[in-house]
């Protein structure tokens, strides 16, 4: 039957219920269908969709998120295409939508997060699963808070991205949203994902320095060169995917962030 839902964008987005062809073009989104029990279901995903690996092996790679293959999504005719207002460019989603039911989120937040599982739990009739897995996020970083009051967290942390140019995560990202809820407070006033240097860096006085493992692979190597340049700052190699995928990577998220806050006192 016809459907009409509501996406992110308050886009009106109708599809025949419950979808059986879905594409995914977002990493994070990928892994949450999967957890919600569609296998069979997701037929086409991007080059970047890595989790759970033995699942996302046998589906169809559309590309990547930003550079999407259109005659092959054409050619796999989803009935719901699942995208994100950050992660895919404007161009390609109001492409597809022109030919597919395209529902888009837009997350910047835990609470965003959340409500997304919600609404794509709606989306393809698999709402117990979805409330269960916001029950566990909920819970966890309900105590996540507690932990980093009872720890007295209070430092200032610069999370980098990128590397030439370094860019930070600033404010108005899911990230910094992140920060906060385990106890940190973001160095960078500005917007979204500003570009600095190591000198730039060092007159903000962090706390300290998270190099994320995407979507710039930070290592070991990196780590020492910004000691260096940022004497005095502990700096540390975090998983970017705890930091920045919203979807059921949220519940191993809670786990690593009660192991991460007690080296953040």
């Amino acid at each position: 039957m016809l459907k009409t839902f509501t996406d992110q964008l308050n886009r009106k987005v109708i599809i025949n219920y419950p979808p059986k062809r879905i594409i995914s073009l977002v990493p994070s989104q990928t892994e949450l269908l999967f957890e919600l029990g569609l296998t069979d279901e997701v037929i086409g995903i991007t080059k970047f969709c890595i989790h759970p690996a033995a699942q996302v092996k046998s589906k169809t790679k559309v590309g990547g998120t930003k550079k999407l293959d259109i005659e092959l999504i054409r050619s796999l005719q989803p009935d719901l295409i699942i995208g994100n207002r950050e992660e895919n460019t404007k161009d390609n989603i109001d492409l597809l939508s022109e030919e597919f039911p395209v529902w888009v989120s837009d997350v910047a937040s835990l609470e965003d997060a959340m409500k997304t599982i919600s609404q794509i739990g709606d989306l393809l009739d698999r709402q117990p699963e979805a409330a269960y897995l916001n029950h566990l996020i909920n819970a966890g970083f309900t105590d996540l808070q507690t932990l980093a009051l009872q720890l007295g967290i209070d430092k200032k942390v610069a999370y980098l991205i990128w590397k030439d140019p370094y860019m930070l995560a600033g404010r108005e990202t899911y990230i910094n949203d992140i920060l906060m809820k385990i106890g940190l407070t973001n160095i960078t006033k500005e917007s979204r994902y500003p570009e600095t240097d190591l000198q730039d860096l060092a007159l903000l006085k962090p706390d300290l320095v998270f190099l994320s493992s995407e979507p710039y692979p930070f290592r070991e190597k990196h780590l020492e060169a910004l000691k260096l340049s940022l004497p005095g700052t502990e700096i540390m190699l975090v998983d970017g995917e705890m930091f920045s995928w919203y979807g059921s990577r949220l519940v191993k998220a809670v786990q690593y962030h009660f192991q991460l806050q007690p080296k953040l006192k």
